[in-house]
């Protein structure tokens, strides 16, 4: 019997928006009002040293697809690299890491719907939109790529929108109701550091979230047609992404505006599309802002599908799950994934308020984790099988000096998010969750080892 396999039906362009999207998260829209306020200018310095971090790791990530075409995941390269525990453990992770994804954005979507429909309970349009997304992705993988490339191609179109019209306001010098927009904005309003080290250090807990995702189109090598060609070109332009995407929205928003009169409680996009006379411009970014929760999610019900796949492939979860229907999508895995996620609907209807911080800063330290193994794998990839590393077209540059800065880092953003009030519950829970995963993988290999015994035992001649 035919072994069966994912379909490589993800083309070029799918993966490219995949990627932009995955490096465009809800944070910008919404929560660069809240960092531009902590960190003042100095945020894009922020966004620019994480940036290149995360650049880092995806090609660190990238080397290691390109070594061996049969990885689809992140479990099968750290199998290879650190045994089957890890792999079961990191596997796990980052299912639950897309898993706490999911149940934020669907939170997300219930609050922005309420912009036109305000009696509307938050937890049922999170429901419609679940039921929606599930049926799209039991369809073909094509149609996920078409719908991500659709959901990424708003988020884009807002940006580069923002970006032209901020720019024309400065050449202008355009009036706001704080002054005219100018370049000096940037500088002229208690420098670059204005509240201090302090504020700069705190800012990176919001930025490394904005940035939780971009790896997703390492989980799309499995599925993309020619993944040699298009995984390392979706890759390398990830820099020329967070230059304009981030750092040039950033930059235009603070030169229309000073950093000081932007309000923390708003999309600083609504503030400058406001400001040129679009009265729609609430509308406008509630609606790019519900696509991208709704892109968020939908990328999070298709890795959560493919992870649980792989680890089921690997006997690190159910063997119904490592089974493919006619279409070829992991239909079992699907269904399962989505309904954990359900719980979500079911904590927006119990406890509408606080689920979204507590939700977003577990996944943020599993991400970490995640990026951080998969450097790990990195480094002794290159180490234990220099052959391979020399023959591989898509090297990781600045090795082995990236891989500890990156640690180095992650270490360092761990500490912030022990620093600050609102994430050091999530810092402190978290442990539990790989406590649990070490316990249950621990228990099934000694229930496995002792039902071998048992075997051997049962069929042993000499007792007969």
């Amino acid at each position: 019997m035919q072994e069966q396999t994912l379909e490589r039906g993800l083309k070029n362009r799918h993966v490219q928006l995949i990627a932009i999207g995955g490096a465009i998260g809800t944070g910008l829209f919404l929560g660069a009002g809240k960092s531009i306020h902590l960190a003042g200018p100095s945020i894009l310095l922020s966004y620019l040293i994480t940036g290149i971090i995360l650049f880092l790791i995806m090609r660190s990530l990238g080397e290691l697809l390109m070594s061996n075409l049969d990885y689809h995941s992140f479990v099968d390269f750290v199998k290879d690299y650190f045994g089957e525990m890890a792999a079961f453990i990191t596997g796990w992770t980052y299912w639950f890491c897309w898993i706490c994804i999911a149940m934020a954005d669907l939170t997300a979507i219930g609050i922005y719907t309420q912009y036109w429909i305000p009696g509307v309970p938050q937890w049922m349009p999170g429901l419609i939109a679940l039921i929606v997304l599930l049926f799209m992705n039991l369809a073909t993988v094509k149609l996920f790529g078409e719908i991500e490339f659709w959901f990424a191609l708003i988020k884009i179109i807002a940006i580069i929108g923002l970006i032209v019209v901020g720019i024309l306001m400065i050449i202008k010098g355009f009036s706001t109701d704080s002054g005219a927009a100018s370049f000096a904005n940037i500088w002229s309003h208690g420098g670059l550091f204005p509240n201090g080290i302090n504020g700069f250090i705190l800012s990176f807990q919001m930025v490394v979230f904005a940035f939780v995702g971009i790896e997703l189109v390492g989980l799309t090598a499995g599925e993309t047609e020619n993944p040699e060609k298009v995984i390392p070109k979706a890759i390398n332009s990830i820099p020329i992404r967070i230059l304009i995407f981030y750092i040039g929205a950033l930059f235009v928003i603070m030169s229309v505006y000073p950093w000081n009169s932007i309000d923390p409680a708003k999309s600083p996009f609504v503030q400058v599309f406001v400001a040129v006379g679009i009265a729609a411009a609430a509308g406008i970014v509630n609606f790019v802002v519900l696509t991208s929760a709704a892109s968020a999610c939908n990328s999070a019900i298709f890795s959560t599908s493919r992870m649980l796949y792989s680890l089921a492939k690997e006997k690190d979860a159910p063997e119904k799950f490592a089974k493919l229907d006619r279409r070829k999508v992991p239909s079992k895995a699907l269904f399962f994934s989505t309904a954990v996620i359900l719980i979500s609907v079911v904590l927006n209807y119990v406890m509408p308020e606080g689920v979204f911080t507590l939700i977003t800063s577990i996944s943020t330290v599993c991400f970490i984790f995640v990026w951080g193994i998969t450097v790990l794998s990195h480094l002794k990839y290159r180490r234990t099988r220099p052959e391979l590393a020399k023959v591989n077209k898509f090297k990781m540059p600045l090795y082995p000096f990236a891989n500890y800065l990156i640690l180095a880092f992650l270490a360092f953003v761990l500490v912030v998010l022990a620093i600050a009030e609102d994430t050091r519950i999530s810092l402190m829970v978290t442990p539990l969750w790989f406590i649990m995963l070490a316990v249950i993988y621990k228990t099934r290999i000694s229930r496995s080892s002792e039902v071998e015994v048992i075997h051997v035992e049962e069929h042993d001649p000499v007792k007969y």
